[in-house]
Parts: C-alpha cells; sequence; structure tokens
C-alpha cells in the first residue's frame, strides 16, 4: 500500500464517522419527541458500514476503506405514557414517544467522535511522515 493511499483509507473512515455523528445528533434531538397528528412517532436511526475496496483496479484489495451502507430506523416500539390530559394522547389516553434512547445515543456520540478523532490524527502522523520522508531527500 503507498502511503498516499493512507488519506483515502482514513478519509473515508473519517466521512463515514461524520455521518454516524449526524445520524447520531438527530436522534437525540428527537428523543423527547411524541406522535405527531398522523400518528406516527420518529424511530430512531443506525448506521451500518460497509468494506469499500480502493485499490488501483477492481481486482486489487491491497486497501480497503469504509463507506456508509444504510441507515435503518429501530422497529422497536416507542415507550407509550398515560397521560390523558396531553394533547398528543390516544383514545386510552397514552402519549407514544420515540424510542430514542439517550444513554445509547451519547454512548454512540462519543466513540464516532473518537473514531473520527483517531482517523484526522493517522492522516497528519502520514503527512508528518511524509514531510520528514521529503526533507531526508533534499
Amino acid at each position: 500500500m503507498s502511503m498516499l493511499n493512507i488519506f483515502n483509507v482514513s478519509g473515508s473512515a473519517a466521512s463515514a464517522q461524520s455521518q454516524r455523528l449526524n445520524v447520531v445528533a438527530s436522534n437525540l434531538a428527537n428523543a423527547d419527541t411524541v406522535a405527531g397528528p398522523d400518528g406516527k412517532v420518529y424511530k430512531a436511526r443506525q448506521v451500518t458500514f460497509q468494506t469499500e475496496f480502493m485499490g488501483q483496479t477492481r481486482n486489487d484489495l491491497t486497501s480497503a476503506g469504509v463507506t456508509v451502507s444504510t441507515i435503518s430506523e429501530d422497529n422497536t416500539p416507542g415507550k407509550r405514557i398515560h397521560d390523558p390530559k396531553h394533547p398528543s394522547a390516544d383514545a386510552d389516553g397514552y402519549v407514544t414517544y420515540s424510542n430514542v434512547n439517550a444513554v445509547e445515543e451519547m454512548v454512540n456520540m462519543i466513540s464516532a467522535s473518537r473514531s473520527y478523532q483517531n482517523n484526522v490524527e493517522v492522516m497528519n502522523t502520514a503527512k508528518s511522515l511524509l514531510l520528514k520522508t521529503l526533507q531526508i531527500g533534499a
């Protein structure tokens, strides 16, 4: 693998983690929302990653990056709380909230943030090594 491929691999990972952070932010923003007038409530979304081969040709598997393959909705039911005075309560007096678990999303956010930072650090280290190599050759 060439030193320049490191930037492609780390860049793809940083981009994927950035998308993951956006999804987590959306989930956290909607953690306490209730069902709208149509009866639909926000469902937590999860990011799925996939390996992306980054070789010179289709059969060249010397380097692999990462890409977001899907962003799927979590179909677990949201929490229902009995509150007949709430304007969004159903006929039985229950209010349906989103299925977002704020604690899990915070852990997910910390993990994505650290992964993003690590990939940026890899790119900075590779840049420093390339600059040192150029200084030695001069």
